[in-house]
C-alpha cells in the first residue's frame, strides 16, 4: 500500500524531506533524553494492529516512554497545509504532518 509506505518513510526517517514532524507542548518541554526515547519509539513503533491501525496505513501509533503514554499520529495536508490532501498517496500533492504528543494532550 502506497500511503503505508510513505508513512513509514516519515515514520523511521523523522526526516524533513519526507514530511514534518511536530511536537506538542508536553513533547517539547520534556529533558533531552525522554525526547530522545520518544523519537527512538515513535522510529521503530511496530505495534500495528486492527485496533490502533484499521485501514492499515500505519497513521497512528500509541507507546508508553518513562511511564507516560504517548501519541504519534500523521496527517495529510494539501501543499499549502491550508486543507487535507485530495490524493495522501500522491507525496507531489501531499504534505504529512506527524504529530507526537502525550495521550492527555489529545
Amino acid at each position: 500500500m502506497k500511503i503505508q509506505q510513505l508513512n513509514d518513510a516519515l515514520r523511521t526517517s523523522l526526516s524533513g524531506d519526507l514530511g514534518r514532524v511536530v511536537v506538542t507542548s508536553g513533547v517539547a518541554y520534556l529533558d533531552a533524553d525522554t525526547l530522545a526515547q520518544i523519537l527512538n519509539a515513535v522510529r521503530t513503533y511496530d505495534q500495528f494492529h486492527e485496533d490502533i491501525d484499521p485501514y492499515g496505513e500505519h497513521d497512528t501509533g500509541r507507546f508508553t516512554v518513562c511511564c507516560e503514554d504517548y501519541y504519534w499520529k500523521i496527517d495529510y495536508y494539501d501543499s499549502n497545509l491550508e486543507f487535507r490532501s485530495t490524493d495522501p498517496a500522491d507525496p507531489l500533492v501531499t504534505i504529512r504532518v506527524l504529530t507526537i504528543m502525550r495521550v492527555d494532550e489529545y
